[in-house]
């Protein structure tokens, strides 16, 4: 990056020139004024009979024009003592403008300073401005959570990028391993590469899989949703326990859904993900022959959408880690079943409609997530 372009006088300069320019004009006033009034004080002076000689500053004037003479006499000692006054008095008032603003302005420049040298490897710099909380205190506190938040996405993104670079690695090497083992043997028959065939494209389904939430998710978080409209979240609902119906059968859990009208405003493509991840990690993340529970309820602010199900035991302290990316309840990260997306997703899609999430371990083990959006009026 090149160096930025200046745009004119810098603060420091310009309220230095503010505040000599104030002072110029006001001890100019003040010197008018004391130019008028000494000429009008004195020309005030007794009359003489006509004709009487008055000497003024060495010159014999005549007495009738004795006021006059007086008058523009003291306006010239005015002017002689005035000026010289009035350009001491700006003078001062400029160098001493230049110096307070320096050092008004110092937390700022250190505020300047810190921004040139931060970078993604040092943003654990502060400011940690000391003295009195002025605008300027109040200035330098908001940087330094602005650098606080920066920090926190940064370090996010990096162990994000880690954990997806982990977790694409994974079909890559068994992609790769199935291909160099049966390569490498020159007696594989048909039967072989058949089954090298369905590991291999079990093993792109599931990178694919991974791909197309990290793009869902990539499209879903700090970003403004492009559609909002009234949603109807029984009919999300059961569309989702449609498409997870058949592994609930043969997994014998048992699904109970106690459902009411409940419309929300929002995205109806985004809410229908968000209610097929809950029930799609109700079901995988369960125990044979587990429960699941799904309820919608509306109040005259909020829409809920609850999903709580069986499963491992899951520790308190814990539940909130669930919705980081790439972490699975209760199973390994190396599991086939599920990107470790689903619960990241949903936050980042609950945060795009301005609700709230909130997850409970149940003490018999499994989760409960309840999703409050904002009712439709």
């Amino acid at each position: 990056m090149g160096a930025l372009t200046r745009r004119g006088p810098g603060l420091r300069l310009r309220l230095t020139l503010l505040a000599t320019s104030l002072v110029a004009l006001v001890s100019a006033v003040l010197l008018w004024l004391g130019w008028v009034l000494v000429g009008n004080v004195v020309a005030a002076v007794p009359r003489l009979p006509a004709g009487t000689p008055v000497r003024v500053g060495g010159v014999d004037v005549p007495a009738e024009l004795l006021g006059a003479a007086l008058r523009d006499s003291a306006r010239e000692q005015v002017l002689l003592i005035g000026g010289p006054a009035f350009v001491a008095v700006v003078v001062a008032a400029a160098l001493l403008a230049w110096l307070v603003t320096g050092r008004m302005l110092r937390p700022l420049q250190d505020v300047t300073e810190t921004a040139q040298r931060l970078s993604a490897e040092s943003l654990d710099e502060r400011i940690a401005l000391s003295g009195p909380r002025d605008e300027v205190a109040r200035l330098a506190d908001t940087f330094d959570a602005m650098l606080d938040r920066l920090q926190a996405a940064f370090d996010a993104q990096r162990r994000f990028v880690a954990n997806a670079s982990h977790e694409l690695r994974t079909p890559l090497s068994v992609v790769r391993t199935e291909l160099d083992v049966t390569l490498s043997d020159p007696h594989a028959d048909e039967a072989e590469l058949r089954r090298m065939a369905d590991v291999v494209r079990e093993a792109t389904a599931r990178a694919e899989r991974l791909v197309e939430a990290l793009l869902l998710l990539a499209r879903t978080e700090g970003v403004e949703l492009a559609v909002r409209e009234p949603v109807d979240l029984t009919d999300v609902v059961g569309r989702a326990l449609r498409a997870v119906d058949p592994e609930a059968r043969r997994r014998g859990l048992r699904v109970q859904r106690c459902t009411e009208p409940a419309f929300a405003v929002g995205d109806p493509a985004l809410l229908e993900r968000v209610a097929g991840n809950l029930l799609e990690n109700a079901v995988r993340h369960n125990v044979e022959g587990g429960w699941v529970e799904v309820s919608t309820g509306a109040d005259p602010r909020w829409t809920t959408l609850r999903v709580a199900s069986s499963g491992p035991a899951i520790a308190p302290e814990s539940v909130n880690a669930l919705f980081e990316p790439f972490r699975r309840a209760g199973v390994q990260r190396t599991a086939r079943n599920g990107t470790g997306l689903g619960l990241s997703i949903v936050q980042a899609a609950t945060t795009a409609h301005h609700g709230n999430i909130h997850a409970t371990a149940l003490p018999e083990g499994g989760l409960a997530i309840t999703i409050q959006l904002p009712a439709a009026p």
